[in-house]
C-alpha cells in the first residue's frame, strides 16, 4: 500500500467502497473515533443497490496516525479503501496559478490588434521611447518571484523543482492581496553570479524582483549586486518582510509595557537573513542595545560604542568565531528576545532571566524557539510565525503593499526609508485604544493593509526622490 505524503494540515480524504448493509458505515465511523481522529465531512459519491461509495474526510494528528487509520480500515469486513488523499495535494494538482488573457481574442480584428501586424506599431514605438514598456506592457505591474531552492521555508536545501509550490504560493499572494502580476522563477543553479547574471537577462520584463528562500550569507551578495546593477526595486521577503512586520509589532508591544525603544535591551538569536535584517532595521528604528546569536553563542553586541558603526554596517560588528557569552547569559536584564532561529532552544524558566514586562517574539516555524503554552505564562507579550497563536509575525503583511506602493510610483528601488515607513503604516492600524497583549499587529485578511503600506511607501519613495512617476502634489 502507498505510504501518507506529508502534509501540514494534517487532515485525509479517504474513498471507501461500503457494503449497502446496515451498520456498515457505523464500523467505519467507530474505528476513526477509537484512533482519535476527528471525522469532518462525508460524502455519498454514488450509491448502488448491492454498495455506496463515499468520501470520508477527517483530521489526523500526523502521517503515521493517517497511515493506522488506512490499515485498520482495510481490515473491516464489507469496507474497501479505494483511494485516499491529502487535501494539501489535491489543492496543488496542476499547480495553483495560470495565465489568463485581459482581452478576449474571438475575431480577427482582435487578433490582429493584440498580435501581428497590429502589435508592431507598439513595439516601435517602446524602441524609440523605452519607457513606454510601463505603458503598454505588463512590466508596470509584474514582479519575478526568484529563487534557488537553497532555503525553501523551514525544509532546507531541496533545489528548484521543490522550491516552485512555494514561489506558486507566494505568487497567489501578491495577486489576492495587491492585485500585483507574480511570476515564479526557479533557478537551477545556487552561483551567485550565475543567479544574478540570470535576473538581470531577465529584469526587462518586470518592475520588481522579490528574491525568495535563498541561503545566506549568499542571499546579501546577491541582493547587493542586483540593487547596484537594476534600476527596479529588488527586495529578499525572508529578510526585509519579516524585519518590517517584527518592527510594528515591537512599537505596538512597547506601548503596552510602557518603555521607550531608546532605552529597551534587545536579544535577537540569528544572524542569517532574518535576524541580520532584524538587527538591522531595530538600530535605524531607534535601539540602541542589541546583541545577536549565532550557534555559538553572542557574536553581536551593540552599544553607545559601536552603536553608529552598526547602523552602517552590521557585518562588520560581528565577530562570528569568538562568542561574548551564551544566549542564556544574554537574557538575563533584556527586555525584549527575538528569535529567527531553530525550535524549541528555549524553556519558561530561561525567559524568566529577562526583565519585568518581557516581550517574546519565538518566530522560528513551526516550531518556535520556546514553547508557547511555557512562554505565555512568563511574557507580558508573546508572538510567533503561527496562525494558530495570537501575534502572527507574517510578512505577507508587508511584501504586497511594499511592491504595491513602489510599482504605483515606478520606483528604483526599495530603501531603508520606504520600509520604515511600510512598518509605520502597520503599526498604526491598530490604534491605541484597541492594541493590547494579543492584538499588537493587524491581521494579513484586514483589508486596510495593503492600502495603509503602499500609502506609506509611495509618499517615503517621493521624500527619498526614487519614486519616477507622478509627485506628492498630484496626488499620482
Amino acid at each position: 500500500m502507498n505510504k501518507l505524503n506529508s502534509s501540514s494540515a494534517n487532515k485525509l480524504t479517504v474513498r471507501l467502497e461500503l457494503m449497502n448493509k446496515p451498520g456498515v458505515f457505523a464500523q467505519v465511523v467507530k474505528v476513526i473515533a477509537d484512533e482519535n481522529a476527528n471525522l469532518g465531512a462525508v460524502d455519498i459519491v454514488e450509491a448502488m443497490p448491492d454498495k455506496v461509495i463515499r468520501d470520508v474526510t477527517f483530521d489526523v494528528a500526523g502521517d503515521e496516525h493517517g497511515q493506522r487509520i488506512i490499515d485498520v480500515l482495510n481490515k473491516l469486513e464489507n469496507v474497501k479503501v479505494v483511494s485516499f488523499s491529502d487535501p494539501v495535494f489535491l489543492l496543488h494538482l496542476g499547480g495553483k496559478i495560470h495565465v489568463q488573457n485581459k482581452v478576449p481574442l474571438k475575431t480577427r480584428n482582435q487578433l490582429s490588434m493584440a498580435y501581428t501586424p497590429g502589435v508592431a506599431k507598439v513595439c516601435q514605438a517602446i524602441a524609440q521611447e523605452p519607457n513606454k514598456v510601463n505603458t503598454l506592457t505588463i512590466k508596470s505591474n509584474s514582479v519575478a518571484v526568484v529563487t534557488d531552492g537553497s532555503a525553501i521555508l523551514g525544509l532546507g536545501n531541496l533545489g528548484p523543482e521543490a522550491a516552485l509550490p512555494v514561489m506558486e504560493g507566494k505568487a497567489m499572494l501578491f495577486k489576492e492581496f495587491a492585485d500585483i502580476d507574480a511570476w515564479p522563477i526557479c533557478l537551477a543553479t545556487q552561483d551567485v553570479d550565475e543567479i544574478v547574471e540570470t535576473v538581470k537577462n531577465i529584469a526587462p520584463v518586470f518592475g520588481g524582483i522579490n528574491l525568495e528562500d535563498i541561503s545566506a550569507p549568499r542571499c546579501f551578495e546577491i541582493e547587493s549586486k542586483l540593487k547596484k546593477i537594476l534600476n527596479i526595486p529588488v527586495m529578499h521577503d525572508d529578510q526585509h518582510g519579516t524585519a518590517v512586520v517584527l518592527l510594528a509589532a515591537l512599537k505596538n508591544a512597547l506601548k503596552i509595557v510602557k518603555k521607550d525603544i531608546k532605552d529597551i535591551r534587545v536579544v535577537v538569536n540569528g544572524v542569517g537573513a532574518a535576524g541580520a535584517a532584524c538587527s538591522r532595521i531595530l538600530l535605524a528604528a531607534g535601539v540602541r542595545h542589541l546583541l545577536a546569536c549565532n550557534r555559538k553563542g553572542v557574536v553581536l553586541v551593540v552599544d553607545d560604542k559601536n552603536l553608529q558603526e552598526a547602523r552602517k554596517d552590521l557585518f562588520s560588528c560581528i565577530d562570528a568565531n569568538n562568542p561574548r557569552m551564551t544566549l542564556r547569559e544574554a537574557l538575563h536584564g533584556a527586555d525584549v528576545f527575538i528569535g529567527v532561529s531553530a525550535g524549541n532552544i528555549l524553556s519558561g524558566s530561561d525567559l524568566k532571566k529577562m526583565n519585568k514586562d518581557r516581550i517574546v517574539f519565538a518566530l522560528a516555524n513551526p516550531d518556535p524557539e520556546v514553547d508557547p503554552y511555557e512562554a505565555l505564562k512568563v511574557c507580558k507579550v508573546f508572538a510567533t510565525g503561527r496562525s494558530d497563536f495570537p501575534n502572527q509575525i507574517n510578512n505577507a503583511l508587508a511584501f504586497p503593499g511594499i511592491f504595491r506602493g513602489a510599482l504605483n510610483v515606478r520606483a528604483k528601488e526599495i530603501n531603508e526609508e520606504m520600509k520604515l515607513a511600510a512598518s509605520d503604516a502597520l503599526a498604526d492600524l491598530v490604534s491605541d485604544n484597541q492594541v493590547n497583549e494579543e492584538y499588537i499587529i493587524p491581521s494579513i485578511f484586514d483589508k486596510r493593509v495593503v492600502a495603509a503600506v503602499a500609502a506609506a511607501v509611495q509618499e517615503a519613495a517621493y521624500k527619498t526622490k526614487v519614486a519616477r512617476k507622478g509627485s506628492l502634489s498630484d496626488g499620482r
